[in-house]
């Protein structure tokens, strides 16, 4: 495609040869309005687009670069396997050293299976759950996003929220009908649904921290109180870390909650993507050993995918992880609490009402009288917050060279390669994205 095209002519291009113009939904602004911001090269904190103009990134290609953009030897590791072949089809030692250092973060992950995306991952949760109980019930919690496979697109915040679709068109009412949606955080409402259908529930899954409608953190003891509650039926637990898993910690979420003091729990299953491939097409599933031998070829429950552990991603994830030491997460906390606070600032002196919500070192904002006094602790909270006041802040911030998700409901994701100057374009952005948002009408 010739490299003098403008933003409109190629996304116009794009449009004629892909649904949209784009290869998934959330990146088509439609949500923010305008035109699709497409990039032709990244390199630490900063994202090039194709005309020549650089921004400061604060979506990380939504989550997996940690360390920044096209950290040295993390490129390093995957030119160094490209050299030996894209693909085999056959196992490899990587698979083996990978697995080694998730289970080194996380003792739960007692044996992993490799898969190519988050989707793949959280499906794959639920067939074993499945095969495990006998049941064919399972029950999610309204906002969170596991995926676009059929049974988890109910109320599944994200990409869907942003598009106004409560499910999706393709899903079968069979699907839907094996789905239970309860509200976030309310464990009686969890409590009701086992004490009359507990026998038929296989699982139950969450995301460790949600992510997907903006970040509503689990009240305290809510992840327990999921535990104590799946044990006492016979039904498992489903830890979606997809987002949050090596992102927000060492061991993710889980490691967190575990770190402060409250009772560990141990979910049955556990879903790693973004972080864990480096930025590659990778993902995993993680679990009790009893459990994952349940899959093929050892058990009955099949999965397969010519290019699961792929050898490039794997050599990405494993330069990613053993890289992503304390000082790296102490890194990316503080610059998230840098931005946190410029943040803060920048919309109580445009006298705009929010509250910022966090999740380790991820965070998003909530507009809004209600978000401000009380904050948002389940989707409909988040749906009914001042969205509204979103698109004018966030073209005001990529106006002056800050990127931010194309969507409220995303987070904001810092890295360990945001430093000062980094941190400063994005706290000079701020007031005027701020008196925007308070100038925007419904």
């Amino acid at each position: 495609m010739p490299g003098h095209m403008s933003m409109e002519e190629v996304y116009a291009r794009a449009c004629e040869l892909i649904p949209g113009g784009v290869s998934s939904p959330v990146r088509a602004f439609g949500s923010v309005g305008g035109t699709p911001v497409f990039l032709q090269s990244a390199q630490g904190p900063h994202v090039v687009d194709i005309e020549g103009r650089r921004y400061v990134d604060l979506v990380c290609s939504w989550g997996p670069a940690l360390l920044g953009h096209a950290h040295p030897e993390v490129v390093a590791a995957v030119q160094e396997a490209a050299t030996r072949g894209l693909s085999f089809g056959a196992p490899t030692t990587a698979e083996v050293e990978l697995a080694e250092l998730i289970r080194g973060r996380v003792p739960a992950a007692e044996k992993v299976r490799f898969v190519s995306t988050g989707t793949e991952a959280t499906m794959t949760a639920l067939r074993i759950a499945r095969g495990a109980t006998g049941r064919d019930v399972i029950v999610k919690f309204a906002g969170c996003y596991h995926g676009h496979s059929d049974a988890l697109l109910a109320e599944a915040g994200s990409g869907v929220a942003t598009a106004g679709m409560p499910g999706s068109a393709g899903v079968t009412k069979a699907s839907a009908s094996d789905t239970i949606v309860l509200p976030y955080n309310d464990v009686p409402a969890l409590e009701a649904v086992f004490a009359e259908r507990g026998a038929e529930i296989a699982c139950v899954i969450t995301e460790a921290a949600p992510a997907n409608m903006g970040i509503v953190t689990p009240l305290p003891g809510f992840n327990e109180a999921i535990r104590a509650i799946t044990s006492a039926h016979g039904a498992l637990m489903i830890l979606d870390e997809v987002l949050t898993g090596f992102r927000v910690g060492p061991s993710g979420w889980w490691g967190l909650e575990a770190g402060v003091g409250q009772p560990l729990y141990t979910p049955d299953l556990i879903a790693f993507g973004k972080v864990v491939g480096g930025g590659m097409p990778l993902a995993g599933l993680g679990g009790r050993a009893a459990l994952m031998d349940l899959l093929a070829p050892v058990g009955p429950v099949y999965q397969a995918g010519t290019l699961s552990g792929n050898p490039l991603a794997t050599a990405a994830g494993i330069a990613t992880l053993r890289l992503a030491d304390a000082d790296v997460y102490a890194h990316v906390d503080a610059a998230s609490l840098t931005v946190q606070a410029a943040l803060a600032d920048a919309l109580n002196a445009a006298g705009v009402p929010h509250r910022i919500q966090t999740a380790g070192s991820l965070f998003s904002v909530f507009f809004g009288e209600d978000a401000a006094a009380h904050g948002v602790r389940d989707y409909a909270q988040a749906k009914a917050a001042d969205t509204f006041r979103y698109p004018a802040f966030f073209h005001a911030m990529l106006d002056a060279g800050v990127a931010l998700p194309p969507s409220v409901f995303e987070a904001w994701f810092l890295s360990a390669s945001h430093d000062d100057e980094a941190l400063t374009r994005i706290a000079e952005a701020l007031p005027a994205a701020a008196r925007a948002a308070a100038a925007a009408r419904p």
